[in-house]
């Protein structure tokens, strides 16, 4: 792992930029105007965005010359690339030390209509950088099926021009999301931490639990205040208070809460800052990838966590447990938004094609009676007979489909609630209870099973329903699948976060079950961005 210390305090960089333009400002007007606009016409025509943005301005400058405009301009790009890390983006994208050299070199027309074009061309690069990430995700992990609303580089150089305040333009390109920012002051504590020596000496050795004593629990003792998790102690026995900061440590990375220093929780205290870090800047990427109106009620479900929440206004006002994609490539729950329009209750589960080929179908051809709580369709919507036999069919000839009638046992459960998307991914209920009480609940062919999907049907209910426990039993109760369409459609995000805030700011964190943050966690190194220690 790369580590290094931010050679430029990240606060400085104003008076850097502005000490350029003080003391090398570009004056146009000193050289041949007809040379200046030669060189930004050659050097724009690379790019057609730029070479049509500079034509219909007649090749005129952006940046250059002393008016308090341009020099606006530049203080305010400078001074956001020199800031750029606070974000968790790599500053060797952009090279300031060089950039600002170029600049003051740049003593002629031609030299002057070249920067001009390469500080609109970086401006561009800034603004896809921090407002949607410098990583394509689904050229990273296949399963992040998440479309990137990335900018129209026309509309901001347009939209740069315009702006009253340069600075206050690049500020707003970032995301405004609560959570982005939350991240991103997290990251800058971690950062001083580390250039302080992180947490301090790991625990050694095994399990510890109340009644313990000794060198280490006072080693557990420190870690856990040195992260937060309890105040200042002398103890040197396995106490309440290190019980109850156990509690919080476990609670806050997901893990069954039991005050008991096992071995999984001190691995997981043994982490270095230079680890969950890591998490951290991956997850500002992800939220870069996500810069989006998310709803201001809207379903929101992190695969890592093992919940499903609804979300109004930034708060969680409903939660469940639940189960997602079995590991595997065919099984992982992939990733994407989308909008929930319609609840099934007494649903009936038509068996995905490669279920039925892969799972169902070699039973058939042994027995043609086997998995008889399946009905057997045909394209016509006929229920086949089990006398068929089905030895003569492979898995590209079976001509049927598959289906489960509503009843306890089907595998949809009471409810599913559907948000069409072309993954055939959607919520649903389950008959198999006893999943929910483990830690890692990863059990599914992809679809996301909740523990509590009457009380989360009653919540999104209760939106258009003056009764919706009422409503909602009164279906249920006649045994027919029936569609409840939602009045107002709502957001749905599937996400994937190893590094999240409540809404308060405290950090949590969760495995990587995937391994997906470690393969975004490589591309980002790739880019340039290494692990950075900051100093106040």
């Amino acid at each position: 792992m790369k580590i290094a210390v931010s050679g430029r305090p990240l606060g400085l960089c104003l008076a850097l930029a502005l000490t350029f333009s003080a003391t090398a400002p570009l004056a146009q007007s000193q050289f041949s105007i007809t040379g200046f606009h030669q060189s930004v016409a050659e050097s724009a025509a690379r790019d057609d965005g730029l070479a049509a943005f500079y034509r219909e301005r007649g090749f005129e400058g952006v940046w250059t010359g002393s008016t308090p405009e341009a020099q606006n301009r530049r203080n305010a790009l400078i001074s956001a690339l020199t800031e750029v890390e606070a974000h968790g983006i790599p500053a060797s994208r952009y090279d300031v030390d060089g950039l600002i050299a170029d600049l003051r070199a740049a003593d002629n027309a031609a030299e002057q209509g070249r920067m001009d074009v390469e500080l609109s061309r970086i401006l561009l690069r800034y603004a896809h950088d921090v407002n949607t990430g410098i990583l394509n995700p689904r050229q990273v992990v296949s399963a992040i099926k998440r479309e990137v609303p990335v900018l129209d580089s026309a509309q901001i150089l347009a939209d740069f021009m315009a702006a009253p305040s340069p600075s206050g333009y690049l500020r707003g390109l970032a995301p405004q999301a609560p959570e982005y920012t939350r991240l991103m002051r997290r990251q800058l504590e971690l950062r001083a931490l580390l250039a302080t020596g992180g947490w301090g000496p790991t625990v050694p050795g095994g399990a510890l639990g109340p009644g313990d004593s000794g060198d280490r629990v006072v080693a557990l003792r420190n870690r856990l205040v040195a992260m937060g998790y309890m105040g200042r102690s002398v103890t040197q026995s396995y106490d309440e208070a290190i019980t109850a900061a156990v509690e919080r440590f476990q609670a806050a990375h997901g893990m069954t809460v039991d005050g008991v220093a096992g071995a999984a929780t001190l691995t997981a205290i043994n982490e270095p800052v230079e680890t969950r870090l890591q998490s951290v800047l991956v997850a500002m990427e992800r939220e870069r990838w996500m810069n989006i109106e998310r709803g201001d009620r809207h379903v929101w479900v992190n695969l890592t966590d093992f919940h499903a929440n609804i979300v109004d206004f930034d708060r969680v006002t409903f939660q469940t447990r639940s189960v997602i994609g079995a590991l595997g490539s065919d099984r992982e729950t992939p990733e994407f938004s989308d909008e929930m329009t319609h609840m099934v209750i007494n649903p009936s589960w038509y068996v995905p094609r490669s279920i039925i080929v892969n799972e169902y179908l070699p039973s058939l051809r042994a027995n043609s009676g086997a998995v008889s709580h399946l009905q057997v369709i045909d394209s016509r919507g006929r229920v086949v007979s089990r006398n068929t036999n089905f030895s003569r069919f492979s898995a590209s000839s079976f001509p049927y489909s598959m289906r489960q009638p509503p009843g306890p046992r089907n595998a949809l459960g009471q409810v599913k609630f559907m948000f069409p998307n072309q993954y055939n991914i959607y919520l649903h209920d389950t008959p198999s209870q006893n999943l929910f009480t483990r830690e890692v609940r990863a059990f599914s062919h992809g679809c996301i099973r909740l523990d509590d999907p009457k009380d989360f049907a009653y919540h999104l209910l209760a939106a258009q329903e003056s009764d919706p426990v009422g409503y909602f039993e009164g279906i249920l109760r006649t045994g027919a699948e029936r569609r409840v369409n939602l009045e107002t459609p709502i957001p749905v995000h599937l996400v994937y976060r190893t590094a999240f805030t409540s809404v308060t700011g405290e950090l949590q964190f969760r495995n990587d079950i995937y391994g997906r943050d470690a393969r975004i966690w490589q591309a980002l190194a790739r880019e340039g961005l290494v692990i950075e220690a900051v100093r106040g």
